[in-house]
C-alpha cells in the first residue's frame, strides 16, 4: 500500500516535469570540461592556475568551436605556449576587492554594508561564461564563489530578513524557483558545471521565511517548485524493490523509503578537476566510482568530511552514496510537510493528506533507521551494512531542528553535543581531526544556527545559549583582527586561520552573515549584540 501510495503521488505531482527539465539541463550550455576537451585537460595538468577552479569559471572571448579549431592546429607548433593561447582566448574575473574589509565600524553595520557588495544583478551573467542566468538579483557567499549556492542562500536570507532586504529575500525565491522550472531540481550553484548534482533541499525553508514575512499564499504560489524539487529527490523510487537504490532513493528492507546525496555525472568535478583525479589515481578504485562519490559529497554541501569516508583519515575510500544521512531525510520531511500545507492552502486536500502520510512515515523511519539508542545520537546509516556509521557530528542535530525526536531523545542528544561537540569557539563539525575542511577543528555558521534552533525546541536553553554565545565571540574575536567575516572558523583557538579542504579559507561570507545577524537578534543579550548599536 505504502509503494502504491508513493507512485501515484509521485505521478500525479510533477514527475513528467522533472524528467523533462532534467533532460534540458543536460543539453544547456555544457560544461567547460566538455566543450573544451584536452584543451581542459591540459590547463589542468599543468597547474596553469593554482585553483582548478579558475579555468571553469574562466569567461570564453570566442565561440567554444573555434577556440578548439585554433587549440588543435596551433598545439602541433614547436613554440606552442599554452599560458599565452589561454589569455588570448579567456578572461578572468579579478579577484575580490579588498572592500570586504572594514577597520572601525561594528560587526553588525559591517554586515549590512556588505549586502550591495555581495548582490549581483541579472545583467551580470557575460557570454561565454560558465554561469547559469538567473533573472532577479541575487547574493553569492563571497571570496571565491562568485555564484549562487543552494542551502548557502537559505542562511543568507536569515540575515537579508533582519536587514529589512525583504525585496531582495523575495528575489532569492523567485531564482530558485526559477532554476527548479527551467532545470528541474536546484543545482548546487548557477553553474553550468554544478547541473549534475543539488545541495542540501533548503528550498521550503526558504518559502517558510519568505511566508512569515509575507502571508501564506507564498506556500501556494512556490507549489509548482515545491513539487518540482520533491519530485527530482524522488525519482526512481517507484521502481524499486526491497533493499535497493536508485539516484537518490534507497527502498529500505521494511518498505520505509529513505533518501541518500548522489551524482548524476561520474566525471571529475570541474572545479577541482585536478584534485579529483590525484584521488582517484591513489584509490586502487575505479575512477568514475571515486569520482561519483567526490561529486555526491559535494552535493551534501560537507566536501569533505569523515562522514563520508571508509577510514576517516583517507578520503581515497570515500563512499557517499552508502550513507543515508540524517540532515539530507529531516529536510526531506521537512519538505513532505511544507508541501502538504502548502497543498492545503491551494485547497488539495487529497493531495496534502497525501504527504502528510509521506512525513509520518518519514518520521517513523528517520527514528527507526538513524536513531542510533546506544549512542544517543542520530547517526548516518550505511545500508549496504545495515549499521551505524561510528562517528558523532553535528549533524545530528537537524532531527532536533526539525522537531522529529522525542524529548527523551533529545536530552540524550544534547549531552553528547555538550560532552563531545562543544568548544570554546562553537560548535565543532566532528570529533576527529583529518584535514577535511567538514571536520575538526572547524566550526561552521550553518550548523551552529541549526544546533541553536533546535536545542530551543526542546528547552534546551542553557548549552543554545552557550554554543551562540562561544561561536558569536569566535567571529567577533576574528573580525576584530581581520576585518571581515570568514567562511569558516575554528573550535579550538579564537583566530583566522581556519583551513583544510581544497581551497584558502575565504572573506565574505554570506551565510556567516546571516546566522550571526538571526542569532544576536534570538539572544539580545550577548555581548556581541550589545556591541551592536545596529542590532
Amino acid at each position: 500500500m505504502r509503494k502504491m501510495q508513493y507512485s501515484v503521488l509521485l505521478w500525479g505531482c510533477a514527475a513528467l516535469s522533472v524528467i523533462t527539465g532534467y533532460a534540458q539541463a543536460q543539453d544547456i550550455r555544457g560544461t567547460p570540461q566538455a566543450l573544451y576537451g584536452a584543451l581542459f585537460v591540459a590547463v589542468q595538468e599543468q597547474k596553469l592556475f593554482p585553483d582548478s577552479k579558475t579555468f571553469a569559471d574562466a569567461i570564453a572571448v570566442e565561440p567554444a568551436e573555434k577556440i578548439m579549431q585554433a587549440y588543435e592546429r596551433e598545439i602541433k607548433n614547436s613554440n606552442f605556449d599554452l599560458k599565452n593561447f589561454v589569455t588570448r582566448y579567456f578572461r578572468f574575473e579579478a579577484k575580490p576587492a579588498s572592500i570586504y574589509k572594514s577597520g572601525s565600524e561594528d560587526i553588525c553595520t559591517h554586515i549590512r554594508n556588505l549586502w550591495p557588495v555581495l548582490t549581483r544583478q541579472p545583467a551580470d551573467t557575460p557570454a561565454g561564461s560558465s554561469l547559469l542566468p538567473l533573472k532577479y538579483p541575487y547574493v553569492v557567499p563571497g571570496g571565491r564563489f562568485r555564484e549562487i549556492y543552494y542551502w548557502d542562500s537559505y542562511f543568507t536570507m536569515l540575515g537579508l530578513r533582519y536587514s529589512g532586504e525583504k525585496k531582495l529575500m523575495r528575489s532569492m525565491v523567485q531564482n530558485f524557483a526559477d532554476l527548479i522550472a527551467r532545470y528541474g531540481h536546484v543545482p548546487n550553484g548557477n553553474r553550468s558545471y554544478y547541473l549534475s548534482r543539488s545541495q542540501p533541499p533548503f528550498f521550503a525553508l526558504m518559502v517558510d521565511l519568505l511566508a512569515e514575512e509575507e502571508d501564506e499564499q507564498v506556500y501556494k504560489e512556490f507549489l509548482p517548485a515545491l513539487r518540482q524539487e520533491y519530485a527530482f529527490w524522488m525519482e526512481g523510487g517507484e521502481q524499486l524493490e526491497q533493499g535497493q537504490s536508485y539516484r537518490r532513493v534507497v527502498w529500505m528492507q521494511d518498505n520505509s523509503l529513505l533518501n541518500r546525496y548522489y551524482s548524476d555525472s561520474a566525471m571529475p568535478r570541474d572545479e577541482s578537476w585536478r584534485e579529483d583525479v590525484t584521488t582517484a589515481a591513489h584509490s586502487g578504485r575505479e575512477p568514475n566510482d571515486v569520482y561519483r562519490n567526490l561529486r555526491a559529497a559535494a552535493e551534501s554541501g560537507w566536501d569533505f568530511s569523515s562522514r563520508w569516508l571508509k577510514n576517516p583519515q583517507d578520503l581515497t575510500t570515500i563512499r557517499t552514496v552508502d550513507i543515508i544521512p540524517a540532515d539530507l531525510n529531516s529536510l526531506m520531511y521537512h519538505l513532505e510537510g511544507v508541501l502538504a500545507q502548502a497543498n492545503d492552502v491551494a485547497g488539495n486536500r487529497q493531495e496534502a493528506d497525501l504527504f502528510r502520510g509521506r512525513a509520518a512515515a518519514r518520521k517513523q523511519a528517520i527514528n527507526d533507521y538513524l536513531w542510533n539508542e546506544k549512542s544517543g545520537i542520530y547517526s548516518d546509516y550505511i545500508f549496504p551494512e545495515q549499521r551505524w556509521s561510528g562517528g558523532v557530528s553535528a549533524q545530528t542535530l537537524f532531527p532536533l531542528f526539525f522537531s522529529l525526536a522525542d524529548d527523551v531523545q533529545a536530552a540524550r542528544v544534547a549531552d553528547v553535543v555538550r560532552r563531545q561537540l562543544l568548544k570554546a569557539g562553537g560548535l565543532v563539525t566532528t570529533t576527529i581531526q583529518t584535514g577535511q575542511q567538514w571536520d575538526a577543528p572547524n566550526v561552521w555558521a550553518p550548523l551552529q544556527w541549526i544546533a541553536v534552533k533546535g536545542l530551543e525546541n526542546y528547552n534546551q536553553e542553557m548549552l543554545a545559549l552557550e554554543i551562540a554565545h562561544n561561536w558569536t565571540e569566535n567571529v567577533q574575536s576574528v573580525y576584530r583582527q581581520s576585518g571581515g567575516l570568514k567562511e569558516k572558523y575554528r573550535a579550538y583557538q579564537l583566530d583566522k586561520n581556519a583551513g583544510g579542504g581544497e581551497y584558502p579559507n575565504q572573506d565574505g561570507f554570506g551565510w556567516t552573515n546571516g546566522a550571526l545577524l538571526a542569532m544576536l537578534k534570538m539572544f539580545p543579550d550577548l555581548p556581541v549584540a550589545k556591541s551592536c548599536p545596529a542590532q
